[in-house]
């Protein structure tokens, strides 16, 4: 199986940053998209960024110009540096893999167990 562990969550101030990381691990064959989403309480889970193996990225309105993602194949990890973080931006992260587990060119999704990012104004 695959298990993706993020890190790097915590409390901010305003204006402030903080980098999060997220591993892949298990039976790996290859990676296609990897990503990050967030969930605030009380809201639907909703996508901050994402990256391509070809380093194709898409970010969300919201963190365009602030966030950035980025990915180290050999390492099977993706970072999300937030920069100039808003009360706003408070919310669980999770990551996302679509992960083959063969050379058959089925991916499966897997996601993260989350990690807190909380921003004080």
């Amino acid at each position: 199986q695959v298990q993706l562990v993020e890190s790097g969550g915590g409390l901010v101030q305003a204006g402030g940053s903080l980098r999060l990381s997220c591993a892949a691990s298990g039976s790996i064959f290859s990676i296609n998209a990897m990503g990050w989403f967030r969930q605030a309480p009380g809201k639907q889970r909703e996508l901050v960024a994402t990256i391509t193996s070809g380093a194709t990225t898409v970010y969300a309105d919201s963190v365009k110009g602030r966030f950035t993602i980025s990915r180290d194949n050999a390492k099977n990890t993706v970072y999300l540096q937030m920069n100039s973080l808003k009360p706003e931006d408070t919310a669980v992260y999770y990551c996302r893999s679509d992960v083959a587990l063969n050379d058959n060119n089925n991916y499966f999704r897997y996601w993260g167990q989350g990690t807190q990012v909380t921003v004080s104004s």
